[in-house]
């Protein structure tokens, strides 16, 4: 993998995807798992939180499977079940057997149904702005899975997904997601995971109505009227 930009850091096979995934820090594991935003990738998301928590922990941060500079496969089929298995791949793949997970969005309801399926390898739960509820999806959820690819759109979906936005809304930033998003594949294959009609795409996302009841410690949950996730 040629590393052309930022987004690009180390490599690995994980279920049969290359996967491309950031790694700093030593002491306990943490996984950081990106949201379903446009031009989404584990750097754009992560990339301030990364050398703090480095600090302290093992830090890995690695784009799902049909995100960011992973593989996309010839043959691909998203949806919940699918992120869930790549999580658990990968964290073979780089040889982890337990982790604290911090989710963001859609990557809260990985880690939420990682933690069901298998309880044994996750330590902590953090989930920001979690999926993995019912509930009516909002426009600013319905703009973002119904992106078309320019720069002045990925501005108004930056503007959706923060609260600071003088902070986070960057040129710069919109640029960088862009361009990810009009990669070859990538706007097909983002289009493709979430059709209309999206509520159904939002009800999917439930990994079950017990969620949690056999992990080991229960989640740490950060939610509020100002904390929007950074898909």
């Amino acid at each position: 993998m040629t590393q052309t930009t930022p987004e690009v850091g180390k490599s690995i096979r994980a279920g049969g995807v290359m996967t491309n995934y950031h790694e700093a820090g030593s002491g306990t594991p943490v996984i950081l798992i990106h949201g379903s935003g446009p031009g989404v990738s584990a750097w754009a998301n992560w990339r301030l939180a990364i050398p703090f928590l480095a600090e302290r922990l093992h830090v890995f941060a690695y784009d799902q499977v049909g995100f960011g500079y992973s593989e996309l496969p010839a043959q691909y089929t998203s949806g919940l079940e699918r992120w869930t298995e790549h999580l658990l791949s990968f964290l073979q793949a780089v040889g982890i057997k337990r982790a604290h997970l911090l989710g963001n969005s859609m990557g809260a309801a990985v880690a939420l149904a990682a933690a069901v399926i298998h309880p044994g390898v996750v330590d902590r739960l953090v989930l920001m702005g979690p999926m993995g509820v019912r509930f009516p999806i909002t426009e600013g959820l319905d703009a973002v899975w119904g992106y078309t690819p320019s720069i002045s759109n990925m501005k108004r979906l930056l503007a959706i997904f923060t609260y600071d936005h003088d902070r986070f809304v960057t040129d710069e930033l919109a640029e960088l997601r862009y361009k990810a998003s009009i990669r070859p594949g990538m706007q097909e294959s983002f289009s493709s995971m979430f059709p209309q009609p999206r509520q159904r795409g939002v009800d999917a996302w439930q990994p079950t109505k017990t969620a949690c009841t056999n992990c080991a410690r229960q989640p740490s949950l950060f939610m509020g009227a100002k904390i929007r996730s950074f898909h």
